[in-house]
């Protein structure tokens, strides 16, 4: 680099050689500055011209930049593309400033610490995750920057941290490089929007809990403190808080409690069960339109919208706490005037907790006090509504309901009405709060008219009929006469600008005028900004209150939401049965309903219990075999966040998870086809489901040749009957599974009913006691629109394929059925062991028929033995 660099220059390449990873804007008057391959950067990401600037080397260094009014709008963009980036200030007026201005690195923008408007989603949490590993466990952190929710926790293994970013959704992930020996989250596809950060150990360490007062005081009084003490919690902990202090320069005050999150309380919902239900968003498009949150949502606050999301991701287990929301729900059901009235006030609520933030940050405007004002000028009348209800919910939250109305008072009094965006240039404060302010402003009204008498004064003396006074940021108050009257200009005007039809002049008196508005002018925008800090001082005296009726808004608007849903949807509410059964009376989808509203959405009933838990389901695709299985986990979710259910009646017991395995998929990035990705997901449902668990299995065994995966269904079968006893869905076009309803306890076939006509099907997306008669698998692609030289060509294959045997019709099985069953009621000796096993013709057995053989003589085997 040149020797002859400019001081400026110098200041530039210093700062960004300690913030090497960032984009560095560099503030320079009304623009921020980049320059060199950030200039580059900026100019390819945001499509603004590239400029150069003369720096003393010997080509001109690549520049560009953006005005400083409109910085966030780039920033944002940016920071959506994956970069962070890095503000440096001018730290002091360049007008005093001797030599370079003063500047330095004021905050570090990063996904996870972005609080624009037009970043952070309203109804969704910006979360920020830290993860330490050591030990062979792992150390959770979760934050939201922007409302100030913080929760942590210890978790063992990393398929659960993996199910922890997939429920979570962050922005953003620190995490320490231990990590990399088990897992490479650079590696996964479903990482690559992320912002991924590997944090040096040193970030990690315990005894940097010192540096940290604040977060020591709050974990002395948390309560799990003395459990999570020595656990990687606390060190994953305190790894994001340097890691976001060092980046944002502030101490993180808008933090108020550490929680602590734990599974025992809710029902666990991994990431697949979660993607498979489309519970907040839809597995294609990742909209919310289209998931189950879609349908719920009708929440009027961006707080309430947040905290029906998490709901939902946190199922309860706990009969009480359900109960408790369910009669807050009738309440609001049973007044549905009154719910309206309830939800047009909650409309007028901002977004609180994002707002508490910004005044803790100091980051807030004149408007963000304005809207808490306008949100606490509303609470009286949520608060007379509340009233009307008496349910426990209600009841709690009415004890606990703040009007906050000296906070309201102070707002009132010393904001005006309609403030400007801008802090600096004045407009702020009302009139009748402050002496000085209104001092001065009467001084710049005064001045101002003496302004106009001196205008019309000088057009009489001089006889300059189109004599102006003018302002210039530059030289200020300015007298501009045109061309017209260059011959009779006065000699004691001094020329300053000259325009292309104009000149514009001073005088003494007009310097002496103008320097004294101007000072008073600063002085009155020094003073408001400085009474504006005040303000924001004196609001953060009432955070803990703020976030306390935030909390109770948000309550209120999903619990309101979910009884529109119910009232509006013709939702009913649960009964709650400890029997572990699962009862449902004309059950129904609450997503399809919605979707298609011009047809009429057919019902189906639903019943497991300890005796009766497994339903194997036959029918053709498009039947609606996976629709009947959904809407029954659906149902069950629904009843544990403490929702109506869309059904004519319900009887529900509690489940401890629900479990799904539907459709194909590749996991590519970790090198596993479909039928990989299929197993590993059914191993993981067989070796953590419960007898307490809910199970939906969609075609199990059909990511490989047919009698591997028939066998591998079978299996699964036998094993959820005889070693879990889960309450299960289970579909399949294996009609050879029906079979087991007469050979396992527990099991029962049902089937989605077809009206066939001829070689013509129509589905009648109701669900039946039996196994399907056949398979329709030529007539759905028929309906598909499959040629019909190929459907007719199918029929025959069918057939001859048929007539060798190749496939056992139904009538088959249940003749093997009805001889086991007549089997099982004798006594059989041995030599009519040996006739039956000699009888059975090898060479045309299915493997599926030889296991069903090898079950028909262990029973025999065992009557023989009894």
């Amino acid at each position: 680099m040149s020797n002859n660099l400019s001081p400026m220059m110098i200041q530039y390449i210093d700062i960004k050689e300690k913030n090497k990873e960032s984009i560095l804007f560099f503030r320079v008057g009304d623009f921020y500055e980049t320059f060199f391959d950030d200039a580059k950067i900026v100019s390819k990401e945001l499509n603004l011209v590239l400029t150069g600037k003369d720096c003393g080397t010997e080509e001109k260094a690549p520049m560009c930049g953006v005005p400083y009014h409109s910085v966030e709008t780039y920033i944002n963009k940016l920071i959506k593309f994956g970069h962070k980036v890095a503000i440096a200030e001018q730290l002091e007026d360049p007008k005093t400033a001797k030599g370079v201005v003063k500047r330095d690195i004021t905050r570090i923008i990063t996904p996870g610490t972005n609080l624009s408007n037009d970043f952070l989603q309203d109804k969704i949490n910006n979360y920020i995750i830290a993860i330490y590993y050591n030990n062979d466990n792992f150390g959770i952190t979760l934050f939201d920057f922007s409302t100030g929710e913080l929760f942590i926790d210890n978790i063992n293994s990393i398929n659960k941290v993996l199910d922890f970013i997939h429920k979570y959704n962050p922005t953003e992930i620190v995490y320490n490089s231990f990590i990399n020996s088990i897992y490479n989250f650079s590696d996964n596809y479903y990482f690559k929007n992320l912002s991924l950060n590997i944090l040096n150990e040193n970030y990690f360490d315990i005894e940097r809990l010192n540096e940290l007062d604040y977060i020591s005081k709050l974990l002395k009084n948390f309560s799990e403190y003395k459990n999570y003490k020595n656990t990687n919690a606390i060190n994953a902990l305190i790894g994001l808080i340097l890691y976001i202090k060092n980046n944002q320069k502030i101490e993180l005050s808008q933090i108020k409690n550490i929680n602590y999150i734990v599974d025992d309380d809710y029902m666990y919902l991994d990431s697949m069960t979660l993607r498979n239900l489309e519970v907040v968003e839809t597995m294609r498009d990742k909209e919310k339109e289209g998931s189950l949150l879609g349908v719920l949502d009708y929440t009027k606050t961006a707080m309430g919208g947040r905290h029906l999301r998490n709901m939902l991701l946190t199922p309860l287990k706990d009969i009480k706490k359900i109960k408790y929301r369910q009669e807050a729900i009738n309440d609001l059901v049973n007044n549905f005037v009154l719910l309206n009235e309830l939800r047009e006030h909650l409309f007028a609520v901002y977004d609180l907790h994002r707002l508490n933030t910004r005044f803790n940050l100091k980051t807030a405007n004149a408007r963000d006090i304005i809207a808490l004002y306008n949100s606490i000028k509303v609470l009286p009348y949520i608060k007379r509504i509340l009233f009307n209800f008496n349910s426990d919910f209600f009841n709690d939250i009415k004890k606990d309901f703040d009007l906050l109305d000296e906070l309201k008072n102070l707002i009132e009094k010393a904001i005006v009405d309609d403030p400007p965006f801008l802090l600096h240039d004045g407009g702020l404060i009302k009139d009748g709060f402050d002496e000085e302010v209104d001092k001065l402003r009467d001084f710049n009204v005064n001045g101002k008219r003496l302004l106009v008498e001196f205008e019309e004064r000088e057009k009489t003396k001089h006889n300059i009929k189109n004599l102006k006074v003018k302002y210039n940021h530059v030289f200020g108050y300015l007298i501009e006469i045109s061309n017209v009257y260059k011959g009779d200009i006065p000699k004691n005007y001094i020329r300053k600008q000259t325009l292309t039809n104009a000149e514009r002049y001073v005088t003494d008196e007009l310097i002496e005028l103008n320097n004294n508005l101007l000072s008073a002018t600063d002085r009155l925008k020094n003073i408001e900004y400085e009474i504006f800090i005040k303000i924001l001082e004196e609001i953060n005296q009432y955070t803990n209150r703020i976030i306390k009726i935030s909390n109770i808004i948000a309550r209120i608007d999903s619990i309101a939401s979910l009884a529109y849903v119910a009232y509006k949807n013709n939702y009913v509410c649960p009964k709650i049965n400890t029997s572990n059964t699962i009862k449902i009376i004309d059950g129904r989808h609450p997503v399809i309903e919605k979707i298609f509203v011009n047809e009429n959405f057919i019902p189906n009933d639903t019943y497991l219990d300890s005796e009766n838990y497994i339903d194997i389901i036959t029918g053709p695709n498009m039947a609606g075999k996976s629709t009947y299985m959904r809407q029954i986990a659906l149902i069950v979710l629904l009843f544990q966040i403490g929702s109506y259910v869309p059904c004519k009646e319900a009887d529900l017991c509690i489940v401890d998870r629900i479990f799904t395995r539907v459709g194909a998929s590749d996991d590519l990035s970790r090198g596993q086809s479909t039928f990989m990705v299929e197993m590993v997901e059914v191993a993981n449902i067989l070796l953590n489901a419960t007898d307490k668990s809910l199970l939906i299995l969609d075609e199990i065994g059909r990511g490989t040749s047919t009698y591997d995966g028939l066998s591998i269904a079978y299996a699964v079968v036998e094993y959820i009957s005889k070693k879990i006893k889960s309450k299960t869905l289970f579909a399949t076009h294996y009609h050879e599974l029906t079979e087991l309803e007469t050979k396992i306890n527990g099991v029962n076939n049902f089937n989605i009913s077809v009206l066939e006509n001829d070689d013509e099907i129509k589905f009648l997306r109701k669900i039946e006691r039996g196994k399907a008669k056949k398979s329709y698998g030529i007539a759905v692609a028929k309906l598909a629109g499959i040629p019909n030289i190929v459907i007719e060509r199918s029929k025959t294959i069918l057939e001859e394929m048929l007539n060798k045997h190749y496939i056992e019709d139904d009538e088959n099985i249940v003749s093997n059925n009805e001889k086991s069953k007549s089997n099982d009621e004798k006594n059989i000796d041995v030599s009519q062991l040996i006739n039956y096993i000699r009888n059975i013709n090898v060479d045309n057995l299915t493997p599926f028929e030889a296991i069903s053989k090898l079950y028909d003589i262990k029973e025999l085997l065992n009557m023989e033995e009894q």
